[in-house]
Formats: structure tokens, C-alpha cells, sequence
């Protein structure tokens, strides 16, 4: 009696695995040879279940340009997903949002915030916000993390 009872417990929990592995998302990082902290962000989107397909590009600016991504609120690299843009230190959980999100173009985190996934220093927290560049060009404050 006990055999069909493992046999329904394994197969419930493979089945469990494979619909974990259908939902695992996709993101492409661009992001220059030379940069330790987009490296860091990686592993904090692969620690959340991303797949990550990682880019060195020899010119940033070029590729956030044809990415869509406004000047105003540039980081250090760049994520595609879905065909929208993830500009900076995102946390993972805003990325999933996004791609729920069909009035968006792509959301960031402009500059480089202490304290944001990949920008981890310690205690230092400083208070910032995820942006989302709306399909009709006005940004959204699509989610804010407190400083310490």
C-alpha cells in the first residue's frame, strides 16, 4: 500500500518541477565587460528563477538608444524581456510585474542606488524607485524601496 502512495508523491512532485521550469522566465542582460555590479544583478535574477542570456556590448549607449531606454533613466546595463526594456538595478519581483504590464515600455532604476540588487554594500540602504516609461512616453513610479 505504501509503493502507490510514494508513486502519487513523486509524480506530484514532478509535475510541481515541471510547471516551475514552464513559468521560469527569459532575460537577456547587455551589459559592458568591465562591470562587477551588473554581474551581481545577474546572479540576484538567477537566484529569483531567471534564465539569463548575457551580452557584453562594446557600446552601451548605442544599445540602450535602440532599446527605447530615455537618458533620463539610464543605469549601467540594460534587460530585455518580452521586448521591453529593464534599465539598472531592478529587483527581480518588478521584473515579473513588468511582464504583465502591457502599457509599459520598460521600467528602471536610474543611476546606481546603494542598497538595490547587485548594488549591496553592507547596511547602506538609500531610498529609490522603480520608474515605468509608459507606451504614451510619461514615467510611472511603479514601485518604491525605503532608504535606512
Amino acid at each position: 500500500m505504501k509503493t502507490p502512495l510514494r508513486l502519487v508523491a513523486l509524480s506530484a512532485l514532478l509535475l510541481t518541477s515541471m510547471a516551475q521550469a514552464a513559468e521560469q522566465l527569459t532575460i537577456d542582460v547587455h551589459r559592458d565587460a568591465n562591470c562587477g555590479c551588473c554581474k551581481t544583478w545577474i546572479s540576484h535574477l538567477q537566484a529569483n528563477g531567471f534564465k539569463v542570456n548575457d551580452h557584453v556590448e562594446a557600446d552601451m549607449s548605442s544599445f540602450k538608444q535602440q532599446a527605447g531606454v530615455e537618458p533620463r533613466l539610464a543605469s549601467c546595463h540594460t534587460g530585455m524581456i518580452n521586448g521591453k526594456f529593464v534599465e539598472g538595478h531592478v529587483p527581480a519581483d518588478q521584473v515579473v510585474a513588468l511582464t504583465k504590464r502591457n502599457d509599459l515600455k520598460g521600467i528602471a532604476v536610474p543611476g546606481m542606488p546603494v542598497g538595490s540588487p547587485g548594488m549591496e554594500m553592507g547596511d547602506r540602504k538609500d531610498a529609490y524607485q522603480v520608474i515605468g516609461l509608459r507606451n504614451d512616453g510619461r514615467d510611472e513610479v511603479v514601485a518604491q524601496y525605503p532608504g535606512n
